[in-house]
Protein backbone atom coordinates (compact mmCIF):
# COMPACT_ATOMS: atom_id res chain seq x y z
CA UNK A 1 0.00 0.00 0.00
CA UNK A 2 2.96 2.25 1.32
CA UNK A 3 4.77 1.45 -2.44
CA UNK A 4 1.67 2.24 -4.41
CA UNK A 5 1.49 5.45 -1.95
CA UNK A 6 4.67 6.15 -3.49
CA UNK A 7 3.91 5.33 -6.76
CA UNK A 8 1.50 7.75 -7.39
CA UNK A 9 3.24 10.81 -5.33
CA UNK A 10 5.93 10.59 -7.82
CA UNK A 11 3.98 9.94 -10.66
CA UNK A 12 1.99 13.08 -9.40
CA UNK A 13 5.13 14.62 -9.28
CA UNK A 14 5.97 13.97 -12.62
CA UNK A 15 3.02 15.25 -13.81
CA UNK A 16 3.91 18.43 -12.02
CA UNK A 17 6.94 18.36 -12.91
CA UNK A 18 5.49 17.64 -16.46
CA UNK A 19 3.13 20.25 -16.36
CA UNK A 20 5.63 22.55 -15.11
CA UNK A 21 7.84 22.12 -17.97
CA UNK A 22 5.08 22.56 -20.52
CA UNK A 23 4.07 25.53 -18.43
CA UNK A 24 7.61 26.88 -19.22
CA UNK A 25 7.25 25.93 -22.97
CA UNK A 26 4.35 27.88 -23.10
CA UNK A 27 5.93 30.59 -21.48
CA UNK A 28 8.35 30.62 -23.55
CA UNK A 29 6.30 30.20 -26.25
CA UNK A 30 4.16 33.16 -25.17
CA UNK A 31 7.11 35.08 -24.85
CA UNK A 32 8.63 34.37 -28.38
CA UNK A 33 5.19 35.48 -29.37
CA UNK A 34 5.43 38.75 -27.53
CA UNK A 35 8.49 39.29 -29.11
CA UNK A 36 7.73 38.65 -32.35
CA UNK A 37 4.65 40.75 -31.68
CA UNK A 38 6.99 43.61 -30.68
CA UNK A 39 9.47 43.09 -33.36
CA UNK A 40 6.21 43.58 -35.74
CA UNK A 41 4.92 46.31 -34.26
CA UNK A 42 9.05 47.74 -34.06
CA UNK A 43 9.02 47.08 -37.47
CA UNK A 44 5.59 48.49 -38.41
CA UNK A 45 6.39 51.52 -36.19
CA UNK A 46 9.92 51.67 -38.21
CA UNK A 47 7.64 51.55 -41.45
CA UNK A 48 5.72 54.60 -40.42
CA UNK A 49 8.67 56.35 -39.38
CA UNK A 50 10.34 56.01 -42.73
CA UNK A 51 6.74 56.65 -44.35
CA UNK A 52 6.19 60.06 -42.13
CA UNK A 53 10.23 60.88 -42.91
CA UNK A 54 9.70 60.25 -46.82
CA UNK A 55 6.59 62.72 -46.28
CA UNK A 56 8.12 65.08 -44.20
CA UNK A 57 11.42 65.00 -47.13
CA UNK A 58 8.66 65.63 -49.76
CA UNK A 59 7.22 68.42 -47.85
CA UNK A 60 10.48 69.62 -47.28
CA UNK A 61 11.31 69.24 -50.97
CA UNK A 62 7.92 70.90 -52.13
CA UNK A 63 8.65 73.43 -49.10
CA UNK A 64 12.37 74.13 -51.10
CA UNK A 65 11.01 74.16 -54.03
CA UNK A 66 8.44 76.79 -53.21
CA UNK A 67 11.63 78.55 -51.37
CA UNK A 68 13.53 78.51 -54.55
CA UNK A 69 10.55 79.40 -56.75
CA UNK A 70 10.05 82.49 -54.46
CA UNK A 71 13.94 83.40 -54.14
CA UNK A 72 13.93 83.15 -57.80
CA UNK A 73 11.22 85.56 -58.37
CA UNK A 74 12.88 87.77 -55.33
CA UNK A 75 16.11 87.48 -57.22
CA UNK A 76 14.33 88.15 -60.67
CA UNK A 77 12.64 91.63 -58.90
CA UNK A 78 16.12 92.79 -57.16
CA UNK A 79 17.21 92.10 -61.15
CA UNK A 80 14.31 94.19 -62.13
CA UNK A 81 15.17 97.36 -59.75
CA UNK A 82 18.76 97.03 -60.12
CA UNK A 83 18.05 97.39 -64.05
CA UNK A 84 15.83 100.12 -63.14
CA UNK A 85 18.44 101.40 -61.36
CA UNK A 86 21.28 101.08 -63.02
CA UNK A 87 19.43 102.87 -65.82
CA UNK A 88 18.31 105.88 -63.89
CA UNK A 89 22.05 106.05 -62.60
CA UNK A 90 23.45 105.88 -65.97
CA UNK A 91 20.84 108.84 -66.96
CA UNK A 92 22.33 110.78 -63.95
CA UNK A 93 25.67 109.76 -65.29
CA UNK A 94 24.87 111.07 -68.51
CA UNK A 95 23.48 114.10 -67.16
CA UNK A 96 26.40 114.41 -64.82
CA UNK A 97 28.70 113.95 -67.31
CA UNK A 98 27.09 116.32 -70.38
CA UNK A 99 27.02 119.01 -67.45
CA UNK A 100 31.18 118.33 -67.21
CA UNK A 101 31.48 118.73 -70.65
CA UNK A 102 29.58 122.04 -70.93
CA UNK A 103 32.13 122.94 -67.91
CA UNK A 104 35.07 121.86 -69.10
CA UNK A 105 34.37 123.66 -72.11
CA UNK A 106 33.92 126.73 -70.52
CA UNK A 107 36.91 126.19 -68.84
CA UNK A 108 39.03 125.49 -72.53
CA UNK A 109 37.62 128.61 -73.62
CA UNK A 110 38.84 130.51 -70.18
CA UNK A 111 42.28 128.68 -70.46
CA UNK A 112 42.17 129.75 -74.46
CA UNK A 113 41.56 133.16 -73.69
CA UNK A 114 44.10 133.33 -70.74
CA UNK A 115 46.80 131.61 -73.18
CA UNK A 116 46.30 134.61 -75.33
CA UNK A 117 46.99 137.15 -73.48
CA UNK A 118 49.83 135.25 -72.04
CA UNK A 119 50.96 135.27 -75.55
CA UNK A 120 50.06 139.03 -75.88
CA UNK A 121 52.44 139.60 -72.46
CA UNK A 122 54.90 137.47 -73.89
CA UNK A 123 54.96 139.03 -77.00
CA UNK A 124 55.40 142.53 -75.15
CA UNK A 125 57.56 141.01 -72.65
CA UNK A 126 59.96 140.00 -75.49
CA UNK A 127 59.60 143.65 -77.43
CA UNK A 128 60.82 144.79 -73.97
CA UNK A 129 63.02 142.46 -73.60
CA UNK A 130 64.66 143.07 -77.65
CA UNK A 131 64.92 146.79 -76.70
CA UNK A 132 66.66 145.84 -73.39
CA UNK A 133 68.83 143.46 -75.76
CA UNK A 134 69.40 146.70 -78.00
CA UNK A 135 70.70 148.79 -75.45
CA UNK A 136 72.82 145.97 -73.60
CA UNK A 137 74.40 145.47 -76.92
CA UNK A 138 74.94 149.39 -77.20
CA UNK A 139 76.32 149.42 -73.71
CA UNK A 140 78.19 146.23 -74.38
CA UNK A 141 79.85 147.83 -77.37
CA UNK A 142 80.63 151.38 -75.41
CA UNK A 143 81.97 148.81 -72.92
CA UNK A 144 84.37 146.83 -74.73
CA UNK A 145 85.51 150.49 -76.96
CA UNK A 146 86.45 151.78 -72.96
CA UNK A 147 88.11 148.59 -72.78
CA UNK A 148 89.85 148.75 -76.21
CA UNK A 149 90.96 152.12 -74.67
CA UNK A 150 91.85 151.51 -71.08
CA UNK A 151 94.13 148.64 -72.94
CA UNK A 152 95.66 151.02 -75.24
CA UNK A 153 96.29 153.13 -72.95
CA UNK A 154 97.65 150.03 -70.32
CA UNK A 155 99.63 149.34 -73.94
CA UNK A 156 101.35 153.20 -73.44
CA UNK A 157 101.96 152.95 -69.79
CA UNK A 158 103.64 149.63 -69.96
CA UNK A 159 105.66 150.84 -73.09
CA UNK A 160 106.56 153.98 -71.18
CA UNK A 161 107.35 151.28 -68.53
CA UNK A 162 109.79 149.53 -70.23
CA UNK A 163 111.17 152.46 -71.63
CA UNK A 164 112.21 154.28 -68.04
CA UNK A 165 113.21 150.66 -67.24
CA UNK A 166 115.68 150.39 -70.23
CA UNK A 167 116.57 154.21 -69.61
CA UNK A 168 117.73 153.12 -66.25
CA UNK A 169 119.38 149.80 -67.33
CA UNK A 170 121.10 152.05 -69.52
CA UNK A 171 122.10 154.30 -66.73
CA UNK A 172 122.95 151.30 -64.67
CA UNK A 173 125.31 150.23 -67.31
CA UNK A 174 126.84 153.64 -67.95
CA UNK A 175 127.56 153.83 -63.93
CA UNK A 176 129.35 150.58 -63.94
CA UNK A 177 131.18 151.52 -67.17
CA UNK A 178 132.49 154.58 -65.60
CA UNK A 179 133.35 152.92 -62.44
CA UNK A 180 135.27 150.02 -64.57
CA UNK A 181 136.91 152.75 -66.58
CA UNK A 182 137.56 154.56 -63.24
CA UNK A 183 139.38 150.99 -61.97
CA UNK A 184 140.80 150.36 -65.01
CA UNK A 185 142.36 153.85 -64.85
CA UNK A 186 144.04 153.36 -60.78
CA UNK A 187 144.85 150.01 -61.78
CA UNK A 188 146.79 151.31 -64.77
CA UNK A 189 148.62 153.74 -62.55
CA UNK A 190 149.21 151.27 -60.01
CA UNK A 191 150.71 148.46 -63.09
CA UNK A 192 151.70 149.28 -66.57
CA UNK A 193 151.94 145.37 -67.15
CA UNK A 194 148.10 145.14 -65.70
CA UNK A 195 147.09 147.91 -68.00
CA UNK A 196 148.73 146.04 -70.88
CA UNK A 197 147.16 142.74 -70.66
CA UNK A 198 143.80 144.54 -70.01
CA UNK A 199 143.95 146.50 -73.01
CA UNK A 200 145.70 144.23 -75.31
CA UNK A 201 143.20 142.40 -77.43
CA UNK A 202 141.60 138.86 -76.38
CA UNK A 203 144.01 136.19 -78.52
CA UNK A 204 140.61 133.88 -78.30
Amino acid sequence: MNETKKDMEKERDKNKERERLRERERLRERERDSERERETQRERERLRERERLRERERDSERERERETQRERERLRERERDSERERETQRERETQRERERLRERERDSERERERLRERLRERERDSERERERETQRERETQRERERLRERERDSERERETQRERERLRERERDSERERERTILLFFLCVSSPLLFILKVSPDPH
